[in-house]
């Protein structure tokens, strides 16, 4: 029999790469965190790590092992969570969002929600997908709105992450200039028109993906600002320091600037829902707020078009796995 404890001192140690990290967040020595992994070897008769200067990683079996670690944390965290709940009077939600999708698309879909389920006591917590998505998948949270960059969904279909990834639609990345902008008038552009301008960044996720579709345009990139919130980098380019790419759904209303749409191969965000696969309480309420999110045309209703794009049945191409 495998010992809980051990596999959860395996899955620190693979989340944080040293025996010393893993202690500290343990608050073990590391001393007993390297017995606790000698003594899981020696009852499965296998290597789970590999021990070397520039740290420790997994063998195949610790992967495995930490895959059912990961698996056993959620479903013992989502027991805690039907426990708790069965203890309350109102049935609860509890949501994750990014924020310029709490900002623009959350509020309208929990307005409809609300309407039909007022006995349920909403949570609404604001992470980025890279935090929001474990959240669901220990347990802690029900639902995550999120988004990913170009590539693969962050779940995918039948993988032993637990989680269903239903996507939601485009998020394309537009070009924010300043009204007096020479391109200002223009419906679309392509990036190599703009390869003389100083960039700002409003996320500094978008730092490669602006880098790998510059190289494709033939120019280097020349940052301003690196900010990490869409509005600052938006008040930025009002004041002249550059130009910026921002999702649409994250422009805001500034009489001061315009959004151009650019010619593929151009950017974008690709919005989606994280759910969890094990069944519970919450899964109807979870499968309720779900359905008016996908709800056809959901996403691009609940945003205001930028006020010099295309029409609205124009589409932003996106490169598949671009270099």
């Amino acid at each position: 029999m495998i010992d809980v404890q051990r596999l959860r001192v395996l899955r620190e140690v693979a989340r944080h790469g040293s025996f010393n990290r893993a202690a500290a967040e343990l608050r073990f020595t590391p001393s007993a965190v390297s017995q606790q992994i000698a003594a899981l070897e020696r009852s499965l008769g296998l290597a789970v790590v590999e021990r070397s200067t520039r740290g420790v990683t997994l063998t195949e079996p610790g992967r495995v092992l930490v895959e059912a670690a990961e698996a056993i944390a959620a479903e013992l965290t989502d027991a805690q969570e039907r426990i708790t709940r069965l203890s309350c009077d109102r049935p609860r939600l509890t949501v994750a969002t990014f924020a310029s999708g709490g900002r623009r698309l959350l509020p309208p879909a929990l307005s409809r929600f609300v309407a039909g389920h007022p006995e349920v006591e909403l949570t609404i917590l604001e992470r980025e997908p890279e935090d929001s998505i474990p959240l669901v998948r220990e347990g802690r949270a029900d639902l995550a709105l999120a988004y990913h960059l170009d590539g693969p969904p962050p779940v995918r279909p039948g993988d032993r992450s637990g989680l269903d990834w239903t996507p939601l639609g485009p998020d394309p990345l537009c070009v924010v200039l300043p009204r007096t902008h020479p391109h200002a008038d223009r419906q679309t552009l392509h990036l190599a028109e703009l390869s003389d301008e100083r960039w700002v960044l409003g996320c500094l996720k978008t730092l490669d993906l602006l880098r790998r579709y510059s190289t494709l345009a033939g120019f280097e990139l020349r940052i301003s600002c690196s900010a990490t919130d869409y509005e600052f980098a938006q008040s930025l380019i009002s004041a002249g320091v550059g130009v910026a790419l921002i999702p649409e759904i994250a422009v805001t209303e500034d009489p001061d600037l315009v959004t151009v749409r650019l010619e593929p191969p151009s950017p974008s965000r690709h919005i989606g829902v994280a759910t969890p696969r094990r069944r519970g309480p919450a899964r109807p309420y979870v499968e309720a707020l779900l359905n008016v999110l996908s709800a056809p045309g959901a996403v691009s209703r609940e945003r205001t078009p930028p006020p010099s794009s295309s029409s609205p049945g124009d589409e932003t191409a996106v490169p598949p796995n671009s270099p």
